[in-house]
């Protein structure tokens, strides 16, 4: 029994204890940082092998000759060029026929006078 109270007393101070909360306190001093250790060595880098050799080209073959060509046949000549005829002459010019006389020329009317009458003047022909 007196395993039970202690029991049901701490089962109580365990329910109460979750719904009451303390402030935090102040913070702890911060404790000092380790050491770091050595760093371990690198091993040693391994050789590369030779390269090996390539091997020869082989020749190319020789180019054959181009067969010869052959030659242009003979131009034909032009046949000759025709004589032009001979130009005819020019036929004699006509003469000039006579000149007509000139017409006879008529004579000057009769001259007015000075005074008041009136002249009549007719063209005679």
């Amino acid at each position: 029994m007196k395993y039970s109270k202690l029991f049901v007393v701490a089962i109580t101070t365990l329910a109460l204890g979750g719904c009451f909360t303390l402030p935090a306190g102040p913070a702890g001093p911060q404790g000092a940082t380790g050491d770091t250790g050595a760093t371990g060595y690198t091993g040693a880098t391994g050789d590369t092998g030779a390269t090996g050799y390539t091997g020869a080209t082989g020749s190319t073959g020789a180019t054959g000759y181009t067969g010869a060509t052959g030659g242009t046949g003979a131009t034909g000549d032009t046949g000759a060029t025709g004589y032009t005829g001979a130009t005819g002459g020019t036929g004699a010019t006509g003469d000039t026929g006579a000149t007509g006389s000139t017409g006879a020329r008529g004579s000057a009317g009769a001259k007015g006078s000075t005074s008041v009458d009136t002249v009549l003047v007719v063209p005679v022909r």
